[in-house]
C-alpha cells in the first residue's frame, strides 16, 4: 500500500488528532520532497497573533516524518523510528497560510540500508523550511531521526537507540 496524501492526513486523525485538529496536513509527497500546509487560526495562535510555535513543530516534523515512514514502507522491512532531538529558528512571524518543504529523502534510504545491513540503529538530519505566502522564511526546524531494524521477538528500548 503507497502512502498518499490522503491516507497520511487520515492517519493524522485518528492517530495524531492534536495535529489534526490545528489544521496541519500533508499537502504532497513523493520520494524527495514532502510539503504539509497549516493556516493560522484562532484554534492554533499564540498571543502575539501569529501561529503558534507547537504547531508549526508538527507541521514541520511531519513533513520529515512522511518521508521516513515512505522509506520504511518501500523497504518492506519492519523498521523503527524516532525523533532523538531537534532544532528551530524562528525568523519572521507566522500568519496567513505557512508550507513546510523537506526535500531530504534521498538521506533515508542510505540509512535504511545500512540499518538493515548491519542490525545497527543509524541517525541522520533532516530539515524543513517554512514559508508564508509569498514564500518569506518564517522558521526552518531540524529534526534527529533515529531507525533501527527490529528483530524477531525483541522490542527496541530507548537504551539501544542510545538514547
Amino acid at each position: 500500500m503507497k502512502i498518499t496524501t490522503r491516507k497520511l492526513n487520515s492517519f493524522l486523525m485518528f492517530k495524531l488528532p492534536s495535529a489534526w485538529f490545528c489544521g496541519v496536513r500533508v499537502k504532497e509527497i513523493d520520494k524527495e520532497r514532502c510539503v504539509t500546509g497549516v493556516k493560522h487560526r484562532w484554534i492554533n495562535q499564540n498571543p502575539f497573533n501569529s501561529l503558534y510555535f507547537a504547531v508549526q513543530a508538527m507541521a514541520a516534523e511531519l513533513s520529515t516524518g512522511a518521508l521516513v515512514m515512505a522509506g520504511i514502507q518501500q523497504s518492506g522491512k519492519k523498521i523503527s523510528m524516532l525523533v532523538a532531538q531537534n532544532k528551530a529558528v524562528f525568523t519572521k512571524k507566522a500568519t496567513g497560510k505557512i508550507r513546510f518543504i523537506c526535500e531530504d529523502g534521498a538521506v533515508i534510504s542510505s540509512a535504511i540500508e545500512k540499518t538493515l545491513e548491519t542490525g545497527e540503529g543509524q541517525t541522520f538530519w533532516m530539515r524543513s523550511v517554512g514559508l508564508n505566502e509569498e514564500g518569506q522564511e518564517v522558521s526552518v526546524f531540524e529534526f534527529e531521526w533515529t531507525i533501527r531494524a527490529k528483530t524477531a521477538n525483541k522490542k527496541t528500548t530507548a537504551a539501544e537507540l542510545n538514547l
